[in-house]
């Protein structure tokens, strides 16, 4: 199952994204958000297969056309990126789902890999429409949003041994999503490394881990987005 590039608008400016639709041609959205490395196969693969389970899901180019396989050019790249136009990005992403006829219901799912996971987590402070966010191994660069206004339930997935997004930090985001009355269930997989859900880098791809990560998360969107 192959997607296509597709067009939308956001704060006055055209954005450019990767749309996977189901079989079946209607479903609940999605939006799924890269890592550091830019809209590369790995993140266009896992919208597809989103849409193999019958959702319909868009990953943003939140870096324009770039993209890189060398972790010293992906942080530059990340670095160099807006926050608050990555912000107003992945909210038109949200706007364009709910606006085209393939995606049902009236809230989307969000998921976010790495900087995407704490994007994902972005996302859903800015947006009340998102109904269930899920992070992988993610944290939000700069200061931490506002918390409070997440309206979806929050899943998250850690590794174990993760100097970037730490099992404590995990547990600490958790901790403090829950005091806020918000619905959230973090895992740490152990004996994982970060980046493990990602299949094209075998020095880190945890098969089995990965696996149970995408049970839990397609049984997350079906109980939260219908």
């Amino acid at each position: 199952m192959a997607g296509e590039m597709v067009k939308f608008p956001s704060n006055g400016h055209e954005c450019e994204g990767y749309l996977a639709k189901p079989t079946s041609g209607k479903g609940p959205g999605v939006v799924v958000i890269q890592e550091w490395w830019g809209l590369n196969d790995n993140i266009q693969n896992i919208a597809d297969r989103l849409a193999g389970e019958g959702f319909v899901a868009l990953a943003p180019d939140l870096y324009h056309g770039k993209k890189t396989a060398e972790p010293n050019e992906a942080m530059k790249l990340m670095m160099a990126m807006n926050i608050d136009q990555a912000g107003k990005e992945i909210m038109g992403s949200v706007d364009y789902l709910l606006g085209i006829d393939a995606t049902t219901g009236n809230t989307v799912g969000s998921v976010g890999f790495c900087m995407g996971g704490g994007l994902s987590l972005y996302l859903a402070t800015l947006k009340p429409q998102v109904g269930a966010c899920v992070i992988y191994y993610g944290v939000i660069p700069g200061a931490t949003p506002d918390l409070s206004k997440i309206e979806g339930a929050i899943l998250g997935h850690y590794a174990e041994n993760d100097d970037f997004a730490s099992p404590a930090a995990a547990r600490e985001l958790e901790m403090k999503l829950k005091s806020l009355g918000k619905q959230a269930e973090f895992y740490v997989y152990p004996g994982t490394h970060h980046g493990f859900f990602n299949d094209t880098r075998p020095d880190v791809h945890d098969a089995k881990a990965s696996l149970l990560t995408w049970e839990r998360t397609l049984a997350f969107y079906r109980q939260h987005l219908g």
